[in-house]
């Protein structure tokens, strides 16, 4: 029996300008970021040595993790419900709602992040609103710590975790959860054991797509964050707009996109290459 062709003359030649397209402007630059980062005068592994024994790069390396980590669970809490109240409303209150979590898309990120500056101000609408309700005596500080950085993320990537969520949970048919109703499972429990694992491809996907986002964010932390909460990304624009040190900023650069490659790779081998794509 014939053995089938995996390559055909035609098709190759209409994938070639995409693989072309994907050379240059992808692995091209990726490959000129690592060369510069074992470059100076030379073939050289300091800028990885001064990674290693940097206190405050290895202090950005834990706020990047840490505040990707708390991003990721806050719009998981967040979206879960909201994405669940979208797949099983009615078709015409689903649109509505799907586009009230598709609006904050139409205003750029650097936008949103100063309107929160606005809103969480020593004289912004919170405080002003909880000091008139009697409730604080002081204004609170909402700004240039972790609160003001968690608010103006999840604001930003809530809605990457809420539309693979919807569209894990429209796949679930409804007659499964009414099965499990007849059977003697109550509410909660038919949601535990039956709805609740078959999103879970929604859930894996979310998560790896709000995460890989938040490790390489920049804007929101650099407005809203203080001096504790600096990252990696806000030290690659620090090394090169201040010191002009190509070969540290492509180093962190490395370390970044190597961070976020391994972590993907553990929930791939946790969980599943197909679920965390959310392929299935």
């Amino acid at each position: 029996m014939p053995r089938p062709r995996v390559w055909r003359s035609a098709e190759g030649l209409l994938t070639l300008p995409a693989l072309l397209f994907y050379l240059g402007v992808y692995l091209y630059p990726l490959a000129r970021i690592v060369g510069w980062s074992l470059y100076d005068r030379g073939p050289t592994l300091k800028f990885y040595r001064a990674m290693a024994s940097d206190p405050s790069l290895l202090h950005a390396l834990g706020n990047t993790l840490s505040i990707s980590l708390l991003s990721t669970a806050l719009c998981l809490l967040l979206g879960y419900p909201l994405a669940y109240l979208i797949a099983t409303a009615a078709p015409a209150a689903g649109r509505v709602l799907m586009l009230l979590v598709l609006v904050p898309f139409w205003t750029s990120i650097l936008v949103r992040s100063f309107a929160w500056i606005v809103i969480l101000g020593n004289h912004g609408l919170v405080n002003r609103a909880l000091l008139a309700a009697g409730l604080i005596a002081r204004p609170v500080r909402l700004l240039f710590n972790m609160t003001g950085v968690q608010t103006g993320m999840v604001h930003v990537l809530l809605p990457f975790m809420v539309l693979p969520l919807v569209a894990a949970m429209r796949r679930i048919d409804p007659n499964v959860l009414r099965i499990a109703r007849s059977l003697g499972a109550v509410p909660r429990r038919a949601f535990l054991h039956v709805f609740l694992p078959l999103s879970l491809p929604g859930i894996a996907a979310g998560g790896a797509l709000v995460f890989l986002l938040a490790v390489g964010f920049y804007v929101t932390p650099a407005l809203l964050g203080g001096p504790g909460q600096i990252t990696l990304a806000t030290m690659i624009d620090m090394e090169i707009t201040n010191f002009l040190d190509w070969g540290m900023a492509a180093m962190l650069g490395v370390v970044l996109m190597a961070v976020a490659g391994v972590l993907f790779a553990a929930f791939g081998a946790l969980l599943g290459p197909r679920l965390v794509t959310g392929a299935e």
